[in-house]
């Protein structure tokens, strides 16, 4: 039959050979090699089914691989291209999950993905396929209008596992004091093919039909379940050894009383064990639709008379389960002691000795399987009693193996098998493009229905794994009653303050929402009270929403232009929320709306803004409450690298993305100076307005204008300060190299073709050239004249571009735009080392007139530095002040309604006075002058 079909497979291709062809630039497949698991040994493809697909014209790129059973010369041989680069493939298929970090982005993807349960080991996986555009399709749901799987390694699950449990079974007999024929048994990996280890089941088979098996064991009988291709494998097995299969009603009796020179088998089915639970009668069709109606008498009616079960059976959490640990509890009591029984033939402690859970389904069908064996430790014994696994065929219990990679200990038999049955779908799959609408594609039902993720959402029948997922979630919120709860959005550098802050207190819980799950899992790894979960909030809206409406206050530490959304959703569940970031005007239009729900969105408490704010007021309040009158104000603030750091041109270093802080060098800038406005035009103008910082001399400081300085005027109520700026520190030097940056039109967010992730590599001469509008050719001095020319003539920066390994044939990372690459090349350049540290400089200068005429200049200053062992000094200097105002809401010592922000004593006393408390030690001075 195999024959026929794979004949029929080869008449397809030849007609498809020559349609196909034209398609060759968008149809290049490749077969990954897998690397999560190291016993995995399969590939989804054998050579004969790539022979087929290269001779159709399609060329096929194959990962080589050591730990592949099919040697890579076959693959070779078969036309396929060994190479690790695959990214030129724009369909991948694979046996088992990619690694999150080797996804490429928009390609199509065949695999088993584990993630159709909401399955939490796979869910960071899922959320990079989805922010990566992927297109997934999981063989799992490849299924036949009947719903039964044309996709799977099924039978060869059975083969192995049946297998196995027979040479668990030789382990268990001999630890209970038994030699039996299973001794000579192994496990299904230890045999070169399938070939050899049916011999081994034959050889036990006749000396059990010899008589060679000890009478005080008894009759043998195994039960399957399920009549699918994993009982199937199963029962071929077992078919070697010298079997009779019965009725399931017949088991009490052969288990009594049957020939011990033979093994009893029997299969069951749905209408073997399930029945109503009202009237005890079975009803196919509305099980079908209604499986909670129903029960399993399978506890009592068989698993008594039974010594091993083969189960391999789906299971979902409406249906009745199979065995539960009650049932496990009364298997496992004493059978009647027999006469004949001596030291040295006893007898077995119970019938129920063994189970081998092929469906590999944790807290499924057989409840107390709660976690899978390993090919490594394939066996363990649960003891019903006491409620526990132990790693033995010794002592108490039932011995259990469920092994979830089953097939990969026959790979080679599993690799051609599975082939063939993927094989006659794979000419649909190699057109797709995950770029396009998945409406577009021309895919079959069975394909099409098995897409989980396309254009970066799921699919409409798979859109229930993010209700899961949020069930999931809300259910382990809620878990502890009594508890504070604050939802944190953002997983980054500032967030550990923030949640170990909030969670010295035992009654807080933190749930940390990220788009990146394992930093979050990170966080939660450390402090207690803290619940990692995943959130896009850009394309998760209302995952957003249910995770807000289980919490008691948002901290928001996500990119200012995704605080309107959170704040809308805020107002919607009348949350209270809290944000580091400046005061938008989109999140101002939601000042009524934020009043009118009688919540309190705290704004700007961070360090700029924020502390700055915080020092600013108090001196302020504190001068008009003494009859003063404020005439100039100056804010400088700088996160930089400690001195002992800072060894590099720019005098700079990046703990996060160099993003904003590039694209902030060509931002407009406005201040007030001797009453005059002063307007910094966008466009690089930013850096040439640079000054020298003279206060704390030591530290050698330049600084620059921050947006626009002459709103303060009002917000701080000093309309009569004749000078008002705010601004950025940085050490000297940086204004100028990046000054480099501006005049070669790097600081450029237009779309680069050049640099995309399918360009040629570029090297910077090359791009630099390009922007100069000089061949790609031009010598080596030629290029750097014009370079220099280009830079005003400037050595110190043409020294930072020769450092930055700018001017040579390095290769530009790839990225959308020039800005972007930059941004990877500077952030590859300029982190911070394991051991080193930053610090954070604020410095407020208020000028204030005293009604006697004395002018008193009053000089704030804090230097916070990071801790290499723990947080950073910018972490703590932004982290801490939000975690406080959360603190104040939880506690009900805010109460203001609306947008607020740090400008009143009720907020700005006891914030400073707590961050204080927390080692931010701000240190003031004054001198007067006529």
């Amino acid at each position: 039959m195999l024959r026929l079909v794979r004949n029929q497979f080869r008449g397809l291709t030849g007609c498809m050979c020559n349609l196909q062809r034209s398609h060759h630039h968008k149809s290049v497949m490749a077969i990954r090699r897998e690397d999560v698991n190291v016993w995995e040994r399969r590939a989804p493809l054998a050579p004969r089914h790539v022979k087929e697909i290269t001779a159709a014209g399609y060329k096929v790129l194959v990962q080589p691989s050591n730990r592949r059973a099919i040697h890579d010369r076959y693959y070779e041989k078969a036309g396929a291209i060994l190479q690790d680069d695959i990214s030129e493939a724009s369909l991948i298929v694979g046996v088992k999950r990619p690694p999150e970090d080797k996804v490429l982005p928009d390609k199509t993807y065949a695999f088993f993905s584990h993630t159709i349960k909401a399955q939490e080991a796979n869910m960071g996986l899922l959320d990079d396929i989805l922010q990566k555009n992927v297109r997934l399709i999981d063989y799992e749901k490849m299924v036949d209008e009947n719903g039964f799987r044309i996709v799977a390694f099924g039978k060869w699950a059975g083969v192995a596992g049946m297998i196995n449990i027979l040479h668990g079974l030789g382990l268990r007999f001999l630890a209970l004091g038994h030699h039996t024929p299973f001794m000579h048994i192994g496990m299904a990996h230890n045999y070169r093919n399938v070939s050899q280890a049916i011999q081994a089941v034959r050889d036990c088979g006749y000396e059990i039909a010899l008589g060679l098996m000890p009478k005080s064991i008894g009759p043998l009988t195994f039960v399957f379940t399920g009549t699918g291709n994993v009982s199937k494998g199963a029962q071929d097995i077992f078919n070697e050894l010298p079997c009779e299969y019965v009725e399931p009603h017949e088991m009490k009796e052969v288990s009594e009383s049957g020939d011990p020179t033979k093994v009893y088998g029997t299969v069951i089915s749905r209408r073997h064990h399930l029945v109503r639970k009202s009237d005890g009668v079975y009803d196919p069709f509305e099980y079908e639709h209604h499986p909670e109606l129903y029960t399993s008498h399978f506890r009592s009616s068989v698993a008594p008379y039974t010594t091993c079960l083969i189960n391999g059976i789906y299971w979902d959490p409406h249906t009745p389960r199979l065995l539960r640990r009650l049932d496990a509890q009364k298997l496992m009591k004493p059978s009647k002691p027999s006469a004949s029984v001596t030291e040295g033939r006893p007898e077995l402690p119970h019938k129920f000795l063994a189970i081998c859970d092929i469906s590999a389904d944790t807290g499924g069908s057989i409840e107390f399987m709660t976690e899978c064996t390993t090919i490594e430790k394939p066996f363990c014994m649960y003891d019903a009693n006491q409620h526990i696994d132990h790693g033995s065929v010794e002592g108490n219990g039932i011995l259990m193996c469920s092994i979830d990679n089953l097939p990969a200990q026959l790979p080679i038999e599993a690799t051609e098998y599975f082939g063939d049955r993927l094989f006659p779908y794979i000419w649909e799959m190699l057109p797709s493009d995950a770029t396009r609408p998945l409406d577009d594609e021309d895919f079959s039902p069975q394909v099409k229905d098995a897409v989980i993720t396309s254009n970066g959402k799921l699919t409409p029948k798979f859109e229930y794994i993010g209700k899961l997922r949020e069930r999931r979630e809300s259910e382990q919120i809620l878990k502890k009653s009594g508890m504070k709860r604050v939802l944190l959005l953002g997983s980054g550098y500032v967030s550990g303050p923030v949640i170990e802050y909030l969670t010295r207190d035992a009654g807080t819980q933190v749930t940390v929402a990220s788009i990146l799950l394992s930093q979050a899992e990170e966080l939660a790894a450390k402090y207690p009270n803290t619940i990692p979960v995943m959130l896009d909030v850009a394309s998760q809206e209302g995952h957003l929403e249910s995770l807000v409406k289980d919490h008691d206050l948002v901290i928001s530490m996500l990119p200012y232009n995704c605080h309107p959304l959170v704040a809308k959703h805020c107002i919607t569940k009348r949350v209270n929320m809290v944000t580091a970031s400046y005061l938008s005007p989109a999140m101002k239009e939601l000042e009524s709306s934020a009043e009118e729900a009688g919540i309190t969105i705290v704004n700007e408490m961070g360090l700029d803004p924020g502390i700055d704010h915080m020092l600013a007021m108090e001196c302020i309040d504190q001068a008009k409450a003494d009859g003063c009158t404020v005439e100039s104000y100056s804010s400088f603030c700088g996160g930089i690298p400690a001195p002992e750091c800072s060894e590099n041109p720019l005098r700079y270093k990046f703990s996060w993305s160099p993003y904003g802080v590039l694209l902030n060098t060509i931002s407009p800038a406005v201040y007030l100076k001797d009453n005059q406005v002063i307007s910094v035009p966008p466009g690089g103008s930013l850096m040439e307005a640079t000054t020298p910082m003279e206060f704390l001399p030591g530290f050698n400081l330049e600084g620059f204008p921050n947006r626009d300085s002459t709103i303060y005027a009002d917000a701080y109520g000093m309309e009569s300060a004749h000078t008002v700026i705010r601004g950025t520190l940085r050490f000297k030097g940086f204004s100028s190299a990046m000054s480099s940056f501006i005049e070669l039109g790097l600081i450029n967010t237009d779309p680069c073709p050049m640099l995309e992730q399918t360009a040629s590599p570029v090297s910077w001469k090359e791009l630099l050239c390009k922007q100069l509008g000089l061949s790609s050719s031009v010598n080596n001095d030629s290029f750097e004249e014009a370079v220099f020319n280009q830079i005003g003539r400037d050595e110190y920066r043409m020294q930072t571009l020769r450092w930055l390994g700018m001017l040579n044939h390095e290769p530009v990372p790839h990225a959308a735009t020039i800005l972007a690459s930059l941004t990877k090349h500077l952030e590859a350049k300029l982190s911070f080392d394991e051991g080193e540290r930053d610090m954070i400089i604020l410095r407020n200068d208020v000028g204030i007139r005293h009604p006697t005429g004395e002018l008193e200049m009053k000089h704030m200053s804090l230097v916070v530095y990071g801790d290499p062992n723990g947080f950073s000094a910018m972490a703590k200097t932004v982290g801490y002040p939000a975690a406080i105002a959360a603190r104040m809401l939880l506690n009900g010592e805010l109460n203001t309604k609306g947008l607020v922000l740090p400008l009143t004593k009720n907020i700005y006393g006891p914030v400073l006075k707590r961050l204080q408390e927390e080692g931010l030690q701000v240190i003031s001075k004054s001198t007067l002058s006529e």
